[in-house]
């Protein structure tokens, strides 16, 4: 097989790898780069975000919505490319960008193609060459260039950016082939690689599960066995016939599998009521007189839900409330606004919007992202241990570390 030759080769033409081609090529116009990527249509995952629509961004980066290396590390990347320079560099593209009421922003188009063109055209423009259907099996390294195989070929270039996402989606092309390329040349992965943003699944026979298409808000809580409370989301839920999904429960999801590696005896439970505690509401259920449980909770959630939880519980709906024992309120209280859920798993890779785990940022030098242990070679993206809530959130990683590897390389 002869041997081709490029300046920069990019491994993975989704968000960060095109992000980290444009400003290569705006920086460098002069050098030649490759992208290459081994799905026959590159952005597949850009064009599945966000029901199809591509949450670009957030108006609002904050900190506390990344989880994996430290906070201190990802605020060094996310503060040299930001979500105003983000909406610029798009609208520069013609794609203008909403807020919507939860502060993510799309584009006016509310189509992830235009995303995804806008792109690919800039990559264009700074005659970057994008190789399809061109999956990289191994790399070996020498004094002064990296040596990309596969079975199209050979590809040699003198610097490299690995950015080829984690495990999430894998039909899209990251199927975690990426860790064994950065572990060749010398980076290590983390102990835990696992899905977040997944919706996770309940026993078949669970209640929940006969109340499939129920959304409503609700409040999800992970706690360790000692009572430690890890993390608490409050937003929409959906009920579904293998268990919960929706932004409440795929945001908890990546707290709640690794509250349960840390700690077999970790729970999750769940608030129908969000803001009512179990307290309160025992206090509530004590002033009913004639009148039931289940018309009390039907004016403040659905019905299915209002007639499931007094099932659950034990106790007739139909009560009179003053008939009801002390303990029977305190069951149907703790059912409502504190109920432990058996979550058997999680929906895995196919599913997961995101990847939990990667290569640490300690490995990285934060000023470029370039290797500390391999040098000319740079990382961007989900490969790296970093992942964040929806919301637009790890777009904004994706932008960020895609711009600091690209005008670094």
């Amino acid at each position: 097989m002869s041997l081709e030759q490029t300046d920069i080769a990019i491994i993975g033409a989704g968000a960060a790898g095109l992000f980290a081609a444009i400003w290569a090529g705006r920086t460098n116009p002069h050098r030649n780069i490759v992208i290459l990527d081994g799905a026959e249509k590159p952005g597949a995952k850009i064009l599945v975000s966000g029901g199809g629509r591509c949450n670009v961004t957030h108006d609002q980066i904050a900190l506390e919505a990344y989880a994996g290396s430290s906070p201190n590390a990802i605020r060094k990347v996310l503060r040299r490319f930001d979500a105003p320079e983000t909406i610029a560099f798009f609208q520069t593209l013609g794609v203008e960008l909403k807020r919507e009421e939860t502060g993510k922003l799309f584009p006016t188009s509310d189509s992830a193609r235009t995303v995804l063109a806008a792109l690919l055209a800039a990559v264009q423009a700074t005659n970057g060459q994008l190789w399809p259907a061109h999956r990289v099996e191994t790399i070996t390294k020498t004094a002064d260039q990296f040596c990309l195989s596969g079975a199209w070929g050979r590809l040699a270039a003198s610097h490299l950016i690995i950015a080829t996402g984690g495990k999430s989606l894998p039909k899209s092309g990251s199927d975690g082939q990426g860790y064994q390329l950065v572990k060749a040349l010398g980076h290590t992965i983390t102990n835990r690689i696992f899905p977040a943003l997944v919706p996770l699944t309940l026993p078949k026979d669970h209640f929940i599960c006969a109340l499939s298409g129920l959304t409503l808000p609700a409040t999800l809580e992970v706690r360790l066995g000692n009572g430690k409370r890890v993390a608490s989301f409050t937003n929409s839920t959906l009920c579904t016939h293998f268990g919960l999904s929706g932004p409440s429960v795929l945001d908890i999801s990546r707290y709640w599998l690794a509250a349960q590696q840390d700690d077999p005896s970790a729970m999750l439970t769940i608030n129908w009521w969000p803001g009512q505690m179990p307290e309160s509401l025992d206090q509530a259920l004590q002033t009913l007189g004639r009148s039931t449980p289940f018309k009390f909770l039907r004016d403040h959630l659905p019905e299915r839900l209002t007639q499931a939880l007094c099932e659950q519980a034990g106790i007739n709906a139909q009560t009179p409330g003053h008939q009801l024992t002390r303990e029977q309120r305190k069951t149907l209280a703790q059912s409502v606004t504190a109920l432990p859920l058996p979550m058997t798993g999680n929906r895995g890779w196919n599913f997961a919007e995101v990847t939990a785990g990667g290569v640490p940022l300690r490995e990285l030098d934060l000023n470029t992202m370039g290797s500390r242990v391999c040098p000319n070679l740079h990382l961007c993206g989900e490969i790296c241990d970093v992942d964040g809530r929806i919301g637009g959130y790890n777009f904004q990683w994706a932008w960020a570390s895609g711009y600091v590897a690209g005008v670094s390389v």
